[in-house]
């Protein structure tokens, strides 16, 4: 009995890191310094769009306006989906410097992004999300906003290799 058990689990345990070994994680920058400007206006409340490198062919557009940010996809076609942060959350916010990118035998299937919204009352005080993207050659939305904790980047990275299957979420 107690080997049945034991290669029960055993089991259990290998066909988990199998099937967890078969995501990863590939990370390209979001900072401006790197990436190529488009756009720029500092006048009034400012806007910015860059594109950022990324992988397999897919590349990020980081745009901002009103001292908010948000992340667009450029799939391969050079066809643009917003990913409309912003609308999630409409407070003062920026993404964090780097994004990563989930893939599946080498192509993208999704992506993580650190999306700091700043206090309503005190704009000193963040709070910092991650947003999770189903991406594809004919769409990307995002499907998961993972609140900050302990197991923030495990849950974001379970809830991103597995998007496809979820609806995109909507600003209302």
């Amino acid at each position: 009995m107690k080997n049945k058990i034991f290669f029960t689990v055993f089991f259990l345990l290998v066909f988990a890191a199998f099937a967890s070994a078969q995501n990863k994680s590939l990370y390209s920058s979001l900072e401006t310094a790197k990436c190529k400007t488009i756009e720029s206006n500092p006048e009034e409340g400012g806007s910015y769009l860059g594109e950022c490198v990324g992988f397999g062919g897919y590349k990020l557009q980081v745009a901002e306006g009103d001292i908010r940010q948000t992340i667009n996809v450029i799939a391969p076609s050079r066809k643009i989906f917003e990913l409309n942060f912003w609308r999630l959350n409409s407070g003062f916010s920026t993404v964090g410097p780097k994004a990563e990118w989930r893939t599946k035998k080498g192509v993208p299937i999704a992506l993580i992004v650190r999306f700091n919204v700043a206090n309503a009352e005190d704009s000193s005080k963040n709070t910092s999300y991650l947003m999770v993207a189903k991406i594809s050659k004919t769409g990307a939305c995002v499907t998961d906003i993972v609140e900050p904790g302990k197991t923030q980047n495990i849950e974001a990275r379970k809830l991103a290799d597995t998007a496809s299957a979820r609806p995109c979420k909507s600003s209302e």
